[in-house]
């Protein structure tokens, strides 16, 4: 079946400017390519500090065990991954500051606990225009332009939850939304008065100074 192309509602993850001025002319085997591509993504979506990944993580990308080993042999040998072990465990960790800083810990034995619970793929979290047509509305190009506005604006996380006080409170508008995340902004969201119940957080939100939106369809 044919691939039907990328969309506009769709995340997308960074690549090294350094993977397209070396390592995408220097990589001949498809294998080495898919893993790097594929550490590349996944380290992109964990969350907390433990970046790694095993030899069976690499299980779903299309290779065989086998390829996958070879693979990943190759983009040690070329310094794009690292290896590291501590006991019977083995991570690969990405040739990055980072990456260094964290392969040189595992070995000594640290973060050994956080490395247990990484088996699992990342959590795919849906971007902020397939959460706006789920919970608020149609996508026009005008609300696409202020999406992408707000997506450089603001925290992802913020523009969701944000979203989900809008939907609680039955107030599907973009400037409801809006609201919310320039309040945030200019007060803070981690202060002690962020530190509410979720229904006290959708009842703040309904004082006088959002009452323009509350009140209007």
């Amino acid at each position: 079946m044919p691939f039907k192309g990328f969309t506009d509602t769709e995340t997308f993850t960074q690549l090294p400017d350094s993977f397209f001025h070396h390592l995408l002319n220097e990589i001949e085997d498809a294998a080495e390519l898919k893993v790097t591509l594929y550490l590349l993504w996944r380290i992109e979506h964990i969350e907390g500090t433990f970046h790694a990944l095993c030899e069976t993580d690499f299980n779903d990308i299309g290779l065989s065990a086998d390829e996958v080993n070879r693979g990943l042999e190759k983009s040690v040998q070329r310094g794009s991954m690292i290896r590291s072990q501590h006991e019977a465990d083995v991570f690969y960790f990405l040739n990055s500051p980072r990456g260094r800083v964290a392969a040189e810990a595992f070995a000594k034995g640290q973060w050994r606990e956080s490395a247990k619970i990484l088996s699992a793929p990342p959590v795919e979290r849906p971007n902020v225009f397939k959460l706006y047509e789920e919970n608020i509305g149609p996508l026009t190009p005008l609300i696409a332009d202020m999406l992408k506005e707000a997506e450089t604006l603001y925290d992802p996380v913020w523009i969701e939850e944000a979203l989900i006080i809008a939907v609680k409170n039955n107030k599907r508008n973009w400037k409801y939304v809006e609201a919310v995340l320039k309040r945030w902004k200019e007060e803070g969201r981690n202060g002690q008065k962020d530190r509410q119940s979720a229904d006290k957080g959708s009842q703040r939100y309904t004082d006088s100074e959002f009452s323009e939106y509350i009140e209007r369809d």
